[in-house]
C-alpha cells in the first residue's frame, strides 16, 4: 500500500488521553495524533516501532499522525480511516489468497436496501459480502 507521503519511523514512548502518542524520533520526542480511539491492547508497549505521517496543514494542531505500530513482528494499521483503502488495495492486487482473481469488486454495496457492506466481491458466480473492521 502506498501512502501519499513517506512514513517516518520512530519508537513509541506512551499513549494518553486517547488521541495522543509521544514518539521518539532520532534524538527528540514529538506528540502525534492517534486516530484510533480503541484500547489497542497489545500494541502500546514502550519501545514498539511506530510509523507516522507528517502533515503540513497549518490548521492541524499536531503535525504528525500515527499510522502503523509494529508489535510482535507484525505491522498493524491503527488509522481507522485507512482500513477500507487497505482492504481495497489487497483485493485489487490479489493479496488476499481466498479472494484472488475475483471477477468483480464493488465498494459500498447495499443489501436489501437496509444493510450496507463495505465490499461485494464476485468470484465464480458467487457473491461475497465483506465488512471491514479495524
Amino acid at each position: 500500500m502506498q501512502f501519499t507521503n513517506s512514513l517516518i519511523k520512530g519508537k513509541l514512548i506512551k499513549r494518553y488521553k486517547r488521541f495522543f502518542v509521544d514518539v521518539k524520533l532520532d534524538n527528540s520526542s514529538i506528540t502525534a495524533h492517534c486516530p484510533n480511539t480503541g484500547s489497542m491492547m497489545g500494541l502500546l508497549d514502550d519501545g514498539n516501532e511506530v510509523y507516522l505521517l507528517k502533515n503540513d496543514n497549518p490548521k492541524r494542531k499536531l503535525k504528525y499522525g500515527l499510522e502503523i505500530i509494529k508489535a510482535k513482528k507484525n505491522l498493524v494499521g491503527v488509522n481507522t480511516h485507512m482500513a477500507n483503502k487497505i482492504v481495497h488495495h489487497g483485493l485489487d492486487n490479489n493479496l488476499i489468497k481466498e479472494l484472488k482473481n475475483s471477477d468483480k469488486i464493488i465498494p459500498e454495496v447495499f443489501y436489501n436496501k437496509e444493510t450496507r457492506f463495505d465490499f461485494l466481491v464476485e468470484k465464480n458466480r458467487q457473491k461475497i459480502f465483506l465488512e471491514v473492521k479495524n
